[in-house]
């Protein structure tokens, strides 16, 4: 594991990532990693990779890629201010997982945060996902909100006219 390098991730790394989200019980059901990727996967990387308050990036072993996660920067004006980072979609390739990759990642992503100057690190997983509670928990998260999500009819940006 001495190996592994994080980096910002580039459109040849888009399969991988989608391949990733898609292995996974909840994934399986709303990602499509067949090829050629489905135009709205390659729509939505470049947008990520045009914001400068988005990071989408990879870990790296000997030239594969074997993880994933996405941090936003969000501006606010609570806690004085304070720039959040919000970690989310943290995968593990399939065969590299409980190798202590995705600690890696995590704590690469707070470093990250902590660069950009940010006050708080947080993020949100799936209430059914009990192994990855115990593993924030573990890297020093607590479980203080709630969340809460919507689905919204998927439109394409030319639909709304945004």
């Amino acid at each position: 594991m001495t190996n592994i390098q994080f980096r910002k991730a580039v459109a040849a790394d888009l399969p991988a990532i989608v391949a990733m989200l898609a292995d996974d019980p909840l994934g399986a059901g709303r990602e499509d990693a067949s090829l050629p990727l489905a135009q709205g996967y390659v729509d939505a990387f470049a947008a990520i990779d045009a914001d400068p308050n988005q990071l989408l990036a990879v870990a790296v072993d000997g030239g594969a890629v074997i993880g994933t996660l996405q941090i936003t920067f969000l501006a606010g004006l609570s806690r004085k201010g304070a720039w959040r980072g919000q970690i989310e979609a943290v995968r593990v390739a399939d065969g590299r997982r409980s190798d202590g990759i995705g600690r890696k990642m995590v704590e690469w992503a707070i470093g990250q945060c902590k660069a950009r100057g940010c006050g708080l690190v947080q993020l949100t997983t799936d209430k059914g996902r009990a192994d990855a509670h115990r593993f924030y928990e573990g890297l020093g998260f607590t479980a203080s909100h709630i969340g809460y999500k919507k689905s919204l009819q998927t439109r394409t940006p030319a639909a709304t006219g945004v």
